[in-house]
């Protein structure tokens, strides 16, 4: 059984692709990955290896940001099957790295910061499926937004503000938030293209739009609930 090709057969007619098919396997994978990144934190945070291994941890964090945009730049030069894998590797390093939240963070806090997360991921991703604004024309804005969050964030490392930390908070929950409505509309346009335009090789591009896609959602699912977690725990 190939364990690479969930959906892959039933995104495809003919020469053409079922962009309903394909929004299914975007949110499949999006959701492997959040199991794998999930199940890797609980793992390290509770056999010890986030305290044995923090800083090697700590690098990693800086390879994720190479291997993201690596997989973000190259997905479409990439084999299906090594997207996924390359995908499913983040998630997993992504996890490792997040298992530092279960020493900052309660239990009860991460839960309840979860179902936020989820409730208001599930609400966005369906306004950006189903709404008719063609909400490409704000990218800028949403690029501008995430620079100076990042900025903000790094100048608030110096400072210690805690006005700035507030403010760098909820600014994140909400660009996440409209992120997710933003990259949903993003993913079902371009398989929307596909649809219309027809492929060659129907399963890879499927695949490759897939991953990509599920990339986009996963990350902005993790920055909304890291967000949402800051204001829960309130630490």
């Amino acid at each position: 059984m190939d364990i690479y090709r969930p959906q892959s057969q039933a995104a495809v007619v003919g020469q053409r692709i079922d962009m309903r098919a394909v929004m299914q396997e975007v949110y499949l994978w999006m959701t492997v990955g959040l199991a794998v990144s999930a199940a890797t934190a609980v793992f390290f945070a509770f056999s010890g290896l986030t305290e044995a291994l923090f800083p090697v941890l700590m690098v990693a964090m800086f390879a994720e940001i190479g291997l993201v945009w690596y997989l973000a730049a190259r997905i479409h030069k990439m084999t299906a099957q090594r997207a996924t894998t390359l995908f499913l590797v983040y998630a997993a390093l992504n996890g490792a790295t997040l298992s530092f939240v279960f020493f900052w963070a309660d239990l009860a806090d991460i839960y309840i910061a979860l179902f936020a997360t989820g409730a208001m991921f599930a609400a966005m991703s369906i306004v950006g499926f189903t709404t008719q604004v063609d909400l490409s024309k704000f990218s800028g804005f949403f690029l501008m937004a995430l620079i100076g969050l990042i900025l903000a964030s790094v100048v608030n490392m110096f400072l210690a503000s805690s006005a700035l930390y507030w403010l760098v908070t909820y600014a994140g929950v909400l660009i996440f938030v409209a992120l997710t409505a933003y990259d949903t509309q993003w993913i079902k346009r371009n398989a929307m293209q596909l649809e219309m335009q027809g492929v060659g090789n129907s399963e890879a591009v499927v695949r490759q739009v897939a991953i990509i896609g599920a990339l986009k959602l996963y990350l902005d699912f993790i920055n909304l609930f890291l967000y949402i977690l800051r204001i829960v725990s309130d630490r």
